[in-house]
């Protein structure tokens, strides 16, 4: 008797196991992580120039990845550009840099699609930009004692752990940036990844189709999937992937086992996420969900007639008017932009995407976004700080004031990114701040940003400032 009670619960437990195998699937997050690793170090090392040892060490600062430390090793083959990442020789992710475009993971057995696209034809075909060309080749250094107190502060470092690791600061007022400071080893044109920041390029792009008026934010989001009228996804809009109320049990936590994570060990990161279930009514339930967004790059790719075009549209419409000559998008196996995150510009290119926001969708001369779009972009959503791809203090959520109350206007709004990428958009004191960096520590040290913005701010007020 006790013999078979025994095998009984050792079926159960072996049941267990299984069940929460199949339901978690630790397989899927070791390979996020090794692919995560093999991404950033290929991204930095052959887009930014760094040195792919120091950024293995930074990476595996990362909370999720610090873990598994012990276990991670890498290989960088410099003649082949590509990087490989695994955990002792298993769960193996290669990423392989292509000229404008990134790194690719070639995820599954099916080869990655490389867009056929002259990136660096692309960029020098373009016009003038229709922004204010910071042409100076090197950082600009302030002058005066307040703002350069100020940078001071952002660069420094606490005496222990969690380090706060900027790379770079931008400061623009008045369409004049009068203050950079860079990390060593970076300079004015060094490409730094944005992480999230990217979906407010998303955000661009999907502004463009607007104007061109091949979009609506009200409009059902055209998703081959959802095109049957029976299919519950059916209803959801542009507007509410946009603002991350699709209703999609898309949740994202960062820990491996999400769906934002384990959409990057796809070939098609979109066709993975088009098919989560629906969990509640469209509109009503907001969760952050980067692979919400990568639904809208593919949407992107689709109106725009294709990979190809796709990329022509991004500088064409938007990169070239901006100026942002060092962007650098990059995609996944299907040649669809990586919309949710992992685009690289200069610190004083992703200024210049604040400018854009900064001036109502305008720059120059030249309309780029629709009236109206910047305004909805940094519209709260439903009770949160998160707007439709730009988080915003227009809002009365606990973060939002408590930004306002640290310093940063309560009419600002952002492109927020991993570890601490931040794009400040501030109206009432017609500036731009972008901070740049490797900030492990939990907040994305939120609070050196604030502190940048309030004592920037206090010296573009002071009268000495003001007369220059």
């Amino acid at each position: 008797m006790n013999l078979r009670r025994f095998s009984v619960g050792l079926l159960v437990f072996a049941g267990l196991l299984v069940a929460g195998w199949l339901t978690y699937r630790p397989d899927r997050a070791l390979r996020a992580a090794t692919t995560a690793v093999a991404q950033m170090i290929c991204a930095k090392t052959f887009v930014s120039g760094l040195d792919p040892h120091t950024v293995f060490a930074e990476t595996m600062e990362r909370p999720g990845l610090r873990r598994l430390r012990a276990v991670m090793r890498y290989r960088v083959e410099t003649d082949m550009r590509m990087v490989e990442a695994s955990l002792l020789g298993l769960h193996a992710t290669r990423a392989t840099f292509h000229d404008g475009l990134g790194c690719v993971s070639p995820q599954g057995q099916k080869p990655p699609y490389v867009p056929h696209s002259d990136v660096g034809a692309l960029r020098a075909a373009g016009p003038a930009p229709a922004l204010p060309d910071f042409a100076q080749p090197s950082a600009v250094e302030p002058t005066e004692p307040a703002l350069k107190t100020a940078l001071d502060h952002a660069f420094e470092e606490p005496a222990n752990p969690p380090f706060r690791r900027t790379k770079a600061v931008v400061v623009i007022k008045d369409g004049r940036l009068i203050a950079e400071r860079y990390a060593p080893n970076i300079g004015v044109d060094t490409p730094l990844i944005g992480f999230s920041m990217t979906k407010t390029v998303t955000n661009a792009l999907l502004g463009v189709l607007t104007r061109q008026g091949k979009l609506s934010p009200s409009m059902s989001a055209p998703v081959a999937e959802w095109r049957d009228s029976g299919n519950g996804r059916h209803a959801i809009t542009i507007e509410q992937l946009m603002r991350m109320t699709s209703g999609l049990a898309l949740d994202e936590t960062n820990s491996g086992f999400d769906p934002s994570s384990q959409m990057e060990i796809h070939r098609d990161m979109a066709a993975f996420a088009v098919h989560a279930p629906l969990i509640a009514p469209p509109g009503h339930r907001w969760a952050y969900s980067s692979a919400s967004t990568q639904i809208l790059a593919r949407i992107i790719r689709d109106v725009a007639g294709g990979p190809e075009q796709a990329i022509e549209l991004a500088w064409r419409e938007l990169f070239n008017p901006l100026g942002m000559r060092s962007a650098t998008l990059q995609y996944d196996g299907t040649g669809t932009l990586q919309g949710h995150a992992n685009m690289l510009a200069s610190a004083r290119d992703w200024a210049r995407l604040g400018l854009l926001y900064l001036g109502d969708g305008v720059a120059g001369d030249t309309r780029i976004l629709p009236e109206g779009w910047v305004a909805m972009s940094a519209t709260a959503t439903l009770d949160t700080d998160y707007g439709a791809g730009l988080w915003t203090n227009r809002s009365q959520h606990a973060n939002a004031l408590g930004r306002a109350r640290a310093g940063i206007p309560a009419d600002a709004f952002f492109a927020f990114g991993l570890l601490g990428q931040r794009l400040v958009i501030m109206p009432s004191q017609r500036m731009v701040v972008v901070r740049l960096g490797d900030s492990v520590d939990p907040d994305g040290d939120i609070k050196g940003v604030a502190r940048l913005v309030r004592e920037v701010i206090a010296a573009t007020e002071s009268p000495a400032t003001a007369a220059k």
